[in-house]
């Protein structure tokens, strides 16, 4: 009884911090609220701000665009992840120090990454474009942040760079918890590597694989801050997410209302994800 009374105190103070925002949000949701119109709502309009929202040119391939970086995005931090966790689980010289050096790009901030990809994209003395052209590879006129094809997954490519140690020394910590010696016996018995992997040490950490893979869905499904310093979700609307429609919403236009509404759009798909996820992921994890 005395740890739930000693703990009593933070949880209330963390429900309030949370439950407010949700609770405040979703009052607004149903009134018509703009801040260069009015500093109080202006009247109740019911589902007309969720209609809004949805019947807005941009909203579904916002919705396409937020989809293709969260699942792709997701898969592909989660494997090189992965990748990277068996290389730190050799005992080579030196490997202590790569496992220091590898969470580093994950204490940065995102926005500061951004602007550190901005420089590495430019056209004209950017490293990335470099590297391409070395490998004989073609890159738009506009530049991959300027052009249509190339702007999103330049984004997505960020993203990567800084969360992709993150997965990995999550999933490194999980092959530690897998016993040396069912390894062993798995390779008396004539087993190789990828057998292994397949058979025996990806059953045996599921449970870090589904955590870090639900913890990296909704945190891209929410991609906000590189999105704005990169590409502003141009050019025109073709790196456009939901997240950036909302802070044009509530920061830029001042509708309260439409981006109250915005809001519980994207909490809602945001469950609905998660929860298509656990019954895959998370079944027969108890």
């Amino acid at each position: 009884m005395l740890p739930l009374l000693l703990i009593a105190p933070s949880v209330l103070l963390l429900t309030v911090l949370v439950a407010f925002p949700l609770v405040f949000s979703l009052r607004n949701s149903f009134y018509f609220w703009n801040l260069q119109m009015s500093p109080q709502p202006m009247g109740f309009i019911g589902l007309g701000n969720y209609r809004a929202a949805i019947e807005q040119s941009d909203f579904f391939e916002a919705l396409r665009h937020t989809l293709e970086i969260a699942l792709i995005g997701t898969a592909i931090e989660v494997a090189a992840g992965l990748a990277i966790a068996h290389l730190l689980a050799v005992r080579l010289v030196g490997i202590d120090v790569c496992r220091a050096l590898l969470i580093m790009p994950t204490t940065i901030a995102p926005i500061v990454t951004g602007f550190l990809f901005r420089y590495m994209y430019d056209a004209q003395g950017g490293l990335i474009p470099w590297l391409i052209r070395t490998a004989h590879l073609p890159i738009p006129p506009q530049g991959l942040l300027g052009s249509e094809t190339t702007a999103l997954w330049a984004i997505l490519f960020a993203d990567i760079w800084q969360w992709t140690p993150f997965c990995a020394i999550v999933l490194y910590a999980g092959l530690l918890s897998v016993p040396d010696e069912i390894v062993e016996a798995a390779r008396i018995d004539g087993a190789g590597g990828w057998t292994i992997l397949w058979r025996m040490t990806l059953p045996l950490i599921r449970k870090p694989m589904a955590f870090v893979a639900a913890l990296r869905m909704m945190q891209i499904f929410n991609l906000f801050d590189l999105v704005l310093v990169l590409t502003r979700g141009g050019p025109g609307s073709a790196s456009r997410t939901l997240s950036y429609n909302l802070y044009q919403q509530g920061l830029v236009d001042f509708n309260i209302g439409l981006s109250s509404a915005s809001t519980w759009m994207i909490v809602i798909l945001v469950n609905i994800l998660i929860a298509l996820f656990a019954v895959f992921a998370f079944r027969d994890i108890v």
